[in-house]
């Protein structure tokens, strides 16, 4: 294993590098800008990122945000996000909001997200891959004649096939009027819809909306209803069977006489879990347990 070594103040450097192409993105055309060319290109281009920020998100018929885009999501044109446009210096008044591929020759006139099927592209009904359709509105296939267009019935995480999703490029004003998340301005290039480190998974499994870091407590520790995902259902069910069976388990090795103990000391050890229950249970408002119950217990029984 090779050790990377590096000169002092190397690391900053790096560091350095890092906030430079995140700020900067595909915009330097792949040459390094000037210091001066940098510092113009910040005081132009962040005030306006930062006030016209757009969402990207590929949505389900439900209303569930099941992929939220990030600078390295692909699109159909099999680019990524950041080489699309993403800065406008006025937010366009039609819907949708276009954003055409910028790679010379490419004929992408907006991103359009595509899942992948573990690591390969999405089969068209036509049987050929996603790839292999033109980038160009209507997206014909370029392998055969018969298809009219890429139509792919893959199914997503959130029960929804893939056709019936849509993506989705909006403000934040816009995103704000249907409460989903926006997370915090930041300078970056080609954010997209990321708002935080929950954002990155699919929409099935992120538990909260709120994008920007762990949880509440009043969230974590809301009662689970009909309307929560069947693994929290799932996971509450487990839960309460171990709970239950670790209960039981419990009173069964109570019950039973220690070596050391004879039988007054028993009656009274098993009458004085018996009290110890019943204010448990009166402080949960429950019913005390039966009479015939009490006394199977004083015996032993």
């Amino acid at each position: 294993m090779e050790r990377l070594s590096l000169p002092p103040g190397g690391a900053a450097a790096v560091d350095e590098y890092v906030e430079y192409r995140r700020i900067v993105g595909e915009d330097d055309g792949g040459k390094l800008f000037t210091p001066e060319e940098y510092e113009q290109y910040k005081r132009k281009i962040l005030p306006l990122r930062l006030q016209n920020r757009l969402y990207v998100s590929w949505r389900s018929p439900t209303g569930m945000d099941c992929k939220l885009v990030g600078p390295e999501t692909l699109c159909f044109c099999i680019h990524r996000y950041k080489q699309h446009k993403t800065d406008f210096e006025t937010i366009p008044q039609q819907r949708p909001i276009n954003l055409p591929c910028q790679v010379p020759g490419c004929q992408c006139q907006a991103y359009c997200y595509i899942p992948l099927n573990g690591t390969r592209p999405l089969r068209c009904r036509c049987k050929h891959f996603s790839d292999q359709h033109s980038a160009a509105p209507g997206s014909a296939c370029n392998a055969c004649s018969k298809c009219s267009g890429f139509h792919s019935c893959f199914t997503c995480g959130c029960g929804q096939p893939a056709y019936a999703h849509d993506t989705v490029v909006e403000t934040k004003q816009e995103r704000l009027a249907q409460g989903k998340p926006v997370g915090q301005d930041v300078p970056y290039a080609a954010m997209g819809g990321l708002t935080g480190f929950s954002s990155l998974a699919e929409g099935y499994m992120r538990l909260d909306d709120s994008g920007i870091g762990v949880s509440s407590t009043e969230f974590l520790d809301f009662p689970n209803t009909s309307m929560d995902h069947p693994f929290l259902k799932s996971f509450q069910t487990s839960s309460s069977s171990q709970e239950t069976q670790k209960a039981g388990t419990s009173n069964q090795v109570s019950s039973l006489r220690r070596p050391e103990e004879d039988d007054m000391a028993f009656f009274e050890r098993r009458y004085q879990e018996r009290i110890k229950m019943e204010k448990a249970a009166k402080k949960k408002g429950e019913a005390p347990l039966p009479s015939s119950t009490k006394a199977s217990q004083k015996t032993g029984k």
